[in-house]
């Protein structure tokens, strides 16, 4: 009889792998959108942090 604790990681290997195999769902190849709408989205570290400005915000020295 299985005690409780291989039932739990049992539980939590499935769950895991069950997840992964969900993530990886990603179809095609990756690509930056070159649009021009897709000119004005925020970057990355605008995301992370929007107090600060992005170069092209910032005055020409």
């Amino acid at each position: 009889m299985l005690k409780a604790t291989q039932i739990l990681v049992r539980v939590i290997v499935l769950a895991g792998s069950a997840a992964a195999f969900v993530g990886c769902g990603q179809r095609g190849p990756l690509y930056l959108p070159s649009a021009p709408e897709a000119q004005q989205r925020a970057t990355l570290p605008e995301t992370l942090n929007p107090t600060t400005k992005s170069d092209a915000e910032k005055p020409a020295k």
